[in-house]
């Protein structure tokens, strides 16, 4: 069934794990990728959730798009827009997302990746667009998100030449955030994520929304977005809650709910 391609896992601490389960390899099929959309749009819109987990399996973040449903154009269409709608639902989601990347994540898989807020990668995680070793380009963010974590230049010569970076580079050009020891990926990821679950997760969505928003407009129209959210924050439980607590017991004691 269509619904098992992506598994929800939910913890007490409003940590969501949302696992990709295609087979060893992971393809993004168009049903994988609607069922992430929906699944996406889903926990955007649940104050419960905290923070999400981006997770494949043992082998595969995932290995990129399902080729067998290349054709021509329309289906290049067809399947652009699929992309799309699914990785833009993961970025929208108003809370911290965290890829964790075990074995591959090229192609689609690393653009997935570039979708989330924050990445962590196995000491033998392997990354790379290969695209153009089929005579294409990445059509699902490649030339987008991946030039805004580690510059133009970078980003052309990994989609120019297709290869892979591993996971020690990756860290050093800020492809990935953190690097595990193999097997520890989601281990590591959950643990962030309840980290920060324990924050104020309404704050930290409208700071995300405020950094990605104003990334690449004018510095002036950046500040409007950052004004807008500081005043609406302070709308929220957690401002309430954080600012008695520090007026009474100092810093770093609140307790916040994430509403």
């Amino acid at each position: 069934m269509a619904d098992d391609l992506v598994l929800i896992e939910r913890n007490p601490d409003g940590v969501v794990t949302v696992r990709l389960n295609n087979g060893a390899m992971n393809p993004l099929s168009r049903a994988l990728l609607e069922r992430l959309r929906d699944v996406a749009r889903q926990l955007g819109n649940d104050e419960s959730v905290k923070a999400v987990v981006v997770a494949g399996g043992e082998k595969a973040f995932a290995a990129g798009a399902d080729i067998s449903e290349f054709s021509g154009q329309e289906e290049a269409a067809e399947i652009a827009r699929a992309f799309r709608e699914a990785f833009d639902a993961i970025a929208a989601i108003p809370r911290p997302v965290i890829a964790a990347v075990r074995g591959y994540a090229l192609g689609g898989g690393l653009e997935l990746a570039c979708a989330c807020d924050l990445r962590v990668a196995g000491e033998t995680a392997r990354m790379g667009q290969p695209e153009i070793l089929l005579g294409i380009i990445p059509g699902a963010g490649g030339t987008q998100r991946l030039a805004r974590l580690v510059g133009p230049a970078r980003a052309k010569a990994m989609i120019w030449t297709g290869r892979q970076v591993r996971a020690d580079e990756a860290l050093a050009i800020g492809l990935v955030d953190r690097v595990v020891a193999p097997g520890e990926e989601e281990h590591a990821a959950l643990h962030w994520a309840a980290e920060m679950a324990k924050g104020a997760v309404a704050a930290m969505g409208l700071a995300k929304r405020a950094i990605d928003g104003g990334l690449d407009g004018p510095l002036a129209t950046g500040l409007d977005l950052e004004r807008d959210a500081f005043i609406e924050v302070f709308g929220t439980d957690d401002a309430d809650v954080g600012v008695k607590s520090f007026l009474a017991n100092g810093p770093g004691k609140a307790k916040f709910s994430g509403r």
